[in-house]
C-alpha cells in the first residue's frame, strides 16, 4: 500500500521521493532519459531561456544537471551547501549569468512537469515531495543569487 494514496497516514515525503526518483532515473521516455526530457520541458516552458543555453554541449549541460540535482538533495538532507552547489549557485547569479530569479521557479515546474513524464505512479503527493526535497537547494541559490 503506498502512503500517497492513503488520506490519513503519515506521509514521509523523503521516502515518497525517494521511490519516485528510483522509477524515473534509469527509465527512457521516447528514447530520452530524465535529465535530458527535463531539458526539453524547461527550455519549452520560457523563451528567454533558450538563450542562455545557444552553443551550449547539451551533453555536457545534462551531466552538469546530475550534478547539480545530488547537490540540491544532499542539500536537503545535510542542510550544508557542497562545493558544487556553491559553484552553481555563483554560476547562476546576477553578477555571472544574470538569469532572472523567475527562472528558478520555472526550473522546478519544470522538474515537475517531466516527473509526471516518468513516473508511471504520479500523483500530486508525489510532486509535492519533489519540491519538498529540492526546494531548501533552490532557496539556498535564490538567496545567493545577489550575495
Amino acid at each position: 500500500m503506498e502512503l500517497a494514496s492513503q488520506p490519513n497516514v503519515y506521509m514521509n515525503y523523503e521516502e515518497i521521493f525517494d521511490h519516485s526518483y528510483e522509477r524515473v532515473k534509469n527509465t527512457s521516455v521516447d528514447g530520452k532519459t530524465f535529465f535530458a526530457a527535463f531539458y526539453d520541458n524547461f527550455l519549452s516552458l520560457s523563451p528567454e531561456i533558450a538563450k542562455y543555453f545557444q552553443n551550449v554541449d547539451m551533453k555536457k549541460q545534462i551531466r552538469m544537471m546530475e550534478k547539480s540535482f545530488y547537490s540540491l538533495f544532499i542539500f536537503y538532507a545535510t542542510q550544508n551547501a557542497n562545493d558544487y552547489l556553491e559553484a552553481t549557485a555563483k554560476r547562476h547569479s546576477e553578477a555571472d549569468l544574470g538569469i532572472t530569479l523567475d527562472l528558478f521557479d520555472t526550473w522546478m515546474d519544470a522538474i515537475i512537469k517531466t516527473v509526471k513524464e516518468f513516473d508511471p505512479r504520479y500523483t500530486n503527493e508525489i510532486g509535492l515531495s519533489w519540491r519538498i526535497v529540492l526546494s531548501p537547494g533552490m532557496t539556498y541559490m535564490k538567496y545567493r543569487y545577489t550575495t
